[in-house]
C-alpha cells in the first residue's frame, strides 16, 4: 500500500520545551480542513507559508498562492543545486566588509550559506533537483507585465467551454466579473438587487450561451439597441428606461477608454481549472501577485479571483484527499468581521465552509489578527501561532481556537504565556486531527531563496531565467527518452 502523502514542516518540541524530533510530519489530508498562520513581523510567518507551499508541491498538490506583500514570487528562485553561478544575479552586499567582494565571491558565500542551512534538514542537491524538476511556477500580475498579465474580466469577455459543460459554474464566474465592472463604475454590484447587474448579466449570458464573446463594447451596443424585449416579466423599457441605459453605456465607454483599465483586459484568462492542470509531469504553483496594486484594486481583483476559485471548487467531485491548495498570505483587510464586506469576504467565507468537501484546502496567514472574521476561521483544523506582540492579539487568536479545544490541550492562559515567550521562527502548532495537545515548531529552511519582496523587474528576470531552465530540462528529458528508445 502506498504511503499517504505527508508534509515535513520542520523540527518540533513539546510545549514545555522538552526535546521532540527533527521532523514534524503533517498528513496532507489534514489541510483539507484548512489552516491559519498568524505571527507578528519578524516571526517567520512568510517562511512557514513558503514551506507549506513547497511541501504541498513536493507531494504533487497544485497550489494557488495569493501574494499581497511581494514575497511569494521567491518560489521562482528554487534553484536545482548549490551552484554559485545561478545565484550571481541575486546577491547583494549586506554584511560588513562585503562591499569589497565581487559578485562571484558573494554568490560563493551565499551558496555555502544555503548548503549549511539546508543540509541539517536533510536537503541536499538531489532534493533540490527533484523539487525544481517536479514543479512549475507561474507568477500572474494583474495590471502589470512584470509577470504574466491576467485578463480579470475573461469570464465576461472570453467565452469559456464551461458554458457547454457546466453553465452554472460559468454563470457564477460571469456574475463576479459583472460585479467588478459595476464596482469600477461606482454602481451597485449586488447580483440580487442591482438592476444594472441583472441587465448586463442577461445581455452577456445571451451572447455567451450562443457561442459568442461578450466584450464590453458589444454590451454597449446591446444597451443602445436591446436584442431582447423583456427582462423577467417586464418590458425592457419598464425595467430600465432608455435614458438610464444610455447613461450606463456612456459610463462603460469611459471605463473602456481608460489606459489603466486596458491592462486589466489582456493576458491569460482567469481559468483556475486550466491553471492547476499538471503539464509535462510538473505540479503547478500559481502565484497571483497584487503587491503592485493599491488597496481598492487588490480587493476588486482578488474578489473576482476568489469567486472563480469558488466556482471551480463547486464543479469538483467530493473527495477526502487534498487535491489542491489555496494559500492567502496576509489576509488582513480581506476577511474582516461584520459589518465590513469587501468583495473578497463572501468567497473566502464560502471556501472555508465548503471547499473541504471537495478536497481543496485553504491556508490564510496574517500578522494582524485583530481584524479577522474568526467565525469563518473557528473551524480551521490547523493553527500555527507565532509570536504576537500585544495582549489583544493573543486574546483574539485564542478566542478563535476556543471552539475546537481538545481534551488534554493547554489552557488558554498557558498558551497565551507561551505565545508571549516565543522566539522568532518558532510556532505553537495546534492540530485538531491529533489527540495530543499543541507542540512547538521550528519550520525548516525554505528551498527557495528568500530575498524578501521582489520588484517588477526582478520578477520578470526570474521568470525568464526559470523558463529557460525548464526548457533545458524538457529538452534533456526528451533526449534521454529517445536514447532509451
Amino acid at each position: 500500500m502506498a504511503r499517504a502523502p505527508a508534509l515535513n514542516l520542520g523540527a518540533w518540541r513539546h510545549i514545555n520545551g522538552a526535546s521532540g524530533g527533527n521532523q514534524l510530519w503533517l498528513p496532507a489530508k489534514h489541510l483539507v480542513t484548512h489552516a491559519v498562520v498568524v505571527g507578528m513581523t519578524g516571526s517567520g510567518k512568510t517562511g512557514l507559508v513558503t514551506v507549506l507551499a513547497e511541501e504541498a508541491l513536493g507531494v504533487g498538490v497544485p497550489t494557488i498562492i495569493v501574494d499581497v506583500k511581494g514575497d511569494l514570487p521567491n518560489l521562482l528562485l528554487s534553484f536545482p543545486s548549490f551552484d554559485p553561478a545561478a545565484l550571481v544575479p541575486w546577491v547583494e552586499a549586506s554584511a560588513e566588509g562585503s562591499e569589497s567582494q565581487s559578485e562571484a565571491e558573494l554568490a560563493q558565500d551565499l551558496a555555502a550559506e544555503r548548503r549549511a542551512a539546508l543540509e541539517p534538514w536533510g536537503i541536499g542537491e538531489a532534493e533540490l533537483g527533484r523539487f525544481s524538476e517536479r514543479m512549475s511556477v507561474r507568477v500572474l500580475t494583474p495590471g502589470s507585465t512584470a509577470g504574466e498579465p491576467l485578463h480579470v474580466l475573461s469570464s465576461l469577455e472570453r467565452r469559456s467551454a464551461r458554458w457547454d459543460s457546466d453553465p452554472e459554474s460559468a454563470r457564477d464566474a460571469l456574475g463576479a466579473a459583472v460585479s467588478l465592472v459595476l464596482r469600477l463604475l461606482g454602481r451597485d454590484p449586488d447580483p440580487a438587487k442591482s438592476r444594472e447587474h441583472v441587465l448586463l448579466s442577461v445581455l452577456a449570458e445571451r451572447r455567451l450561451s450562443s457561442g459568442q464573446n461578450a466584450e464590453l463594447g458589444a454590451l454597449m451596443q446591446d444597451l443602445a439597441r436591446p436584442p431582447i424585449s423583456e427582462i423577467g416579466a417586464l418590458p425592457i423599457n419598464s425595467f430600465m428606461r432608455r435614458g438610464e441605459r444610455q447613461k450606463l453605456a456612456a459610463a462603460l465607454n469611459t471605463l473602456l477608454a481608460s489606459p489603466s483599465f486596458m491592462s486589466w483586459r489582456q493576458g491569460t484568462s482567469l481559468d483556475v481549472g486550466d491553471w492547476l492542470t499538471p503539464r509535462q509531469g510538473r505540479t503547478p504553483a500559481i502565484v497571483v501577485s497584487v503587491a503592485h496594486l493599491d488597496d481598492e484594486e487588490r480587493a476588486l481583483v482578488l474578489g473576482v479571483l476568489l469567486e472563480e476559485v469558488l466556482s471551480w471548487v463547486r464543479s469538483l467531485p467530493g473527495s477526502r484527499r487534498l487535491k489542491a491548495l489555496l494559500i492567502f498570505d496576509e489576509v488582513y483587510g480581506f476577511l474582516p468581521p461584520h459589518p465590513a464586506n469587501p468583495p473578497t469576504k463572501r468567497p473566502l467565507v464560502a471556501l472555508m465552509k465548503q471547499a473541504r468537501a471537495f478536497g481543496v484546502g485553504v491556508v490564510v496567514a496574517t500578522q494582524n489578527p485583530m481584524d479577522l472574521d474568526y467565525r469563518a476561521l473557528s473551524n480551521a483544523g490547523l493553527w500555527c501561532l507565532g509570536r504576537l506582540q500585544t495582549d489583544a492579539d493573543r486574546a483574539r487568536v485564542l478566542d478563535g481556537i476556543a471552539g475546537s479545544q481538545q481534551d488534554g490541550a493547554e489552557s488558554s492562559a498557558e498558551l497565551g504565556r507561551t505565545l508571549q515567550r516565543l522566539a522568532p521562527r518558532w510556532f505553537v502548532v495546534r492540530n485538531a486531527h491529533v489527540k495530543a495537545g499543541p507542540v512547538l515548531l521550528q519550520p525548516r529552511t525554505t528551498m527557495s531563496l528568500m530575498r524578501g519582496p521582489m520588484t517588477r523587474t526582478e520578477i520578470q528576470r526570474a521568470r525568464e531565467r526559470r523558463a529557460e531552465g525548464e526548457k533545458l530540462d524538457l529538452a534533456a528529458s526528451q533526449l534521454g527518452a529517445q536514447e532509451v528508445g
